[in-house]
């Protein structure tokens, strides 16, 4: 059986776990950390099994599912105990990790055996054979699509492999999904999607795009407390170090809500969603990031008096997110903790037209040509000067190999 440390990394915890763990745990009301004074909320409200029944006789795909938000939906998906789940992740790491603790969901109190066992696969998205075979082997009538490189600075310097991963893996993942079994996916977005800086959130949007013009329906999270690489975690580390605590600047804020929280709401948007539909959550204000700083030392005993120091904004970060564009309407928020949104949107010719041409110069390298299209797909898009060094760079490099002399 993993560790109490291991099964939390995948119930959405950061440090210790609950004195007694169930299927239906709240994660975020464990003994070390309560969010919800920092947060200044309540808690977005949390589906019920009855609510879920509908589940119960879906295939399900889950990808991206040894990712923090990724296995916390696996386990919570294993535990209602669906006709099939299916795991997929290209980290086998990850997906070790998450084998893991399936396999010790059993022993934990007031969780029964599963049925049968859930199948993990280690893979890409971006593998489009990969992709044939688990649908055409599988059929999954259900696609939670959680996979994605995430990482914004670091992706600021590998913009081709953004461009692979998060949009034409996604584009794979659909036709997979339309011509093998009109399976329904529910896409994890970002709230770096709205007006991005960042080839994350470009990337982002065009998955956004791609899954409503197939009639797939979006969740566009914030920031999500206490998953693997973030925040979150990079305080704890300093504060366990003795400081100092990094905050980019002192006025960096973000929408927040805990890892329970999102599953929820991708639980619900599962159910209740109907197709083409673009919701976030229904959070009513931001938080500065350097509260949430001085809430974590606060909460330990040995840091009261811990330094803060400002690093500065790192290329593709904001000061501040927004959860919709100016061209989004919000709706009213619904009982479950969602906020739809109306949105103009894009015809699926120009979008499958486009994208084709995306696929063609990313294959081909050509950074350019890439970010050329990816403007046209996202015109609110503005480019890092570290994106646009690249591009020139890699267009001098291009030059060079069309003419050897």
């Amino acid at each position: 059986m993993p560790s109490a440390r291991a099964l939390n990394r995948y119930t959405g915890a950061v440090i210790p776990p609950p004195r007694s763990a169930t299927a239906n745990d709240e994660i975020d009301e464990n003994d070390e950390i309560d969010w919800y004074p920092f947060l200044a909320r309540p808690r977005l409200a949390s589906p019920t099994a009855t609510f879920l029944t509908s589940l119960l006789d879906a295939c399900i795909l889950v990808t991206g599912a040894g990712g923090s938000i990724g296995s916390a939906l696996s386990l919570r998906l294993a535990s209602l105990r669906p006709r099939k789940l299916i795991l997929l992740d290209a980290s086998e790491q990850a997906l070790f990790r998450l084998e893991s603790c399936l396999a010790g969901l059993p022993s934990l109190p007031g969780i029964p055996g599963m049925s049968a066992n859930p199948i993990t696969i280690l893979g890409s998205v971006s593998d489009s054979a990969l992709l044939r075979e688990v649908f055409a082997q599988h059929a999954p009538n259900l696609v939670f699509h959680a996979a994605a490189y995430k990482h914004v600075a670091l992706l600021e310097s590998h913009p081709l492999a953004a461009i692979q991963n998060n949009a034409l893996g996604t584009q794979s993942l659909i036709e997979c999904a339309c011509n093998h079994s009109q399976a329904r996916m529910i896409l994890l977005s970002t709230d770096k999607a709205v007006a991005p800086i960042s080839i994350l959130g470009a990337t982002k949007r065009i998955a956004e795009l791609l899954t409503l013009a197939n009639g797939g329906t979006v969740l566009r999270l914030c920031n999500v407390l206490g998953t693997e690489g973030s925040v979150v975690e990079t305080f704890l580390r300093q504060i366990a170090a003795g400081g100092p605590v990094t905050i980019a600047h002192p006025d960096a804020e973000r929408y927040f809500i805990t890892c329970t929280e999102a599953v929820d709401l991708l639980l619900t948007c599962a159910v209740e969603a109907r197709p083409g539909a673009l919701f976030v959550p229904a959070v009513q204000r931001p938080h500065r990031v350097q509260a949430l700083a001085e809430f974590l030392i606060d909460h330990d005993s040995n840091a009261a008096s811990l330094p803060i120091k400002y690093s500065g904004l790192r290329t593709g970060d904001k000061l501040s997110e927004d959860l919709w564009s100016a061209n989004e309407q919000p709706g009213t928020a619904n009982p479950q903790g969602l906020v739809e949104l109306r949105y103009p949107q894009m015809p699926l010719p120009d979008c499958v037209e486009k994208i084709a041409h995306l696929h063609s110069a990313a294959n081909n390298r050509d950074l350019p040509r890439a970010l050329e299209i990816l403007q046209q797909l996202v015109p609110d898009y503005t480019p890092s000067t570290t994106v646009l060094a690249l591009a020139r760079q890699n267009q001098t490099q291009q030059v060079c190999l069309s003419d050897p002399s």
